[in-house]
């Protein structure tokens, strides 16, 4: 008995870690709720569609190098991130409303795993690459939402014009 418990207990701790773990599936925050969210921030672009690719550094001064980007309405990037810090950090697209609630999530399970196309975590000396397709004209904004970063400063905005 003692052996199939344990065997039974095993067998579901690695779907409960997950189930903490990784951003789509804690409550309240489905693919719904997620493209709800994202009205306005565009969507993930396809590789074929890319138009440009714009190189973006994140580093331990809690800053992202350049915070201000400038895209048409309609073009699909490739942002190619580079995280030349010590600390892990991450590039999340996003209203700042959506932002600021996710930064909050963030504190309250600060292990969480980013499993979302507008998302992109690095560990120190890590690059890595996003597509995105903006599709109307109005600001978007990015941050870093590890506890303590976006707080710090960790923030930019891409302007999508006509």
């Amino acid at each position: 008995m003692k052996t199939t418990l344990s065997v039974l207990m095993l067998s579901l701790l690695p779907g409960l870690a997950l189930a903490a773990g990784e951003h789509g599936h804690h409550e309240g925050h489905n693919a719904a709720s997620m493209q709800q969210s994202m009205h306005g921030v565009g969507r993930p672009g396809q590789p074929a569609e890319v138009s440009r690719t714009i190189a973006v550094d994140m580093g331990d001064d809690m800053r992202f190098i350049p915070a201000a980007i400038e895209v048409k309405a309609g073009e699909t990037v490739r942002f190619f991130v580079k995280n030349a810090g010590k600390l892990n950090h991450e590039l999340v697209l996003g209203n700042l409303a959506m932002l600021k609630e996710h930064a909050d999530m963030m504190r309250e399970m600060p292990g969480m795993q980013h499993a979302e196309p507008n998302m992109l975590s690095l560990k120190p000396g890590q690059k890595g690459g996003l597509v995105w397709h903006f599709d109307q004209a109005g600001t978007v904004d990015f941050a870093c939402l590890i506890p303590g970063h976006m707080e710090a400063g960790m923030t930019g905005q891409v302007q999508v014009v006509q």
